[in-house]
């Protein structure tokens, strides 16, 4: 029998395995430590990421902003950027590119597919 796992959404994330088994994963670095399934967790954002973008290409990433306003800039598409205000949910198709930029401070909610995430460095990082 498992027991029930009370975790800080701020520090911690859960993972869920593909068979929706669900694992503390420790500290929530970002980029974050790749994981076979899917991490759910809560990010505070006061700046941009540490990085000039993302892909995940083992499936859809669900994002659900909080609090504050973001715009997630698609990069190496058409597709228009989409501003996200509290309430609004977004899922980000697998295999694109995008970025989330903080316009205020936020907290999202999210899905994140993995373990073969893709991270661009910043242009100081190069």
């Amino acid at each position: 029998m498992t027991k029930p796992i009370l975790f800080n959404p701020s520090t911690h994330t859960i993972g869920l395995s593909h068979d929706l088994v669900a694992t503390k994963v420790p500290e929530r670095p970002d980029p974050p430590i790749p994981f076979e399934g899917i991490t759910f967790g809560v990010a505070t954002m006061t700046e941009n990421s540490p990085h000039n973008g993302e892909m995940h290409s083992d499936g859809d990433e669900v994002l659900y902003l909080i609090s504050g306003r973001v715009k997630v800039v698609f990069l190496d598409s058409t597709e228009e950027d989409i501003d996200v205000k509290p309430g609004d949910g977004l899922v980000v198709p697998k295999g694109m590119w995008h970025r989330v930029d903080i316009i205020e401070p936020s907290q999202i909610v999210y899905l994140t597919p993995g373990p073969n995430n893709e991270f661009r460095p910043l242009a100081d990082d190069i």
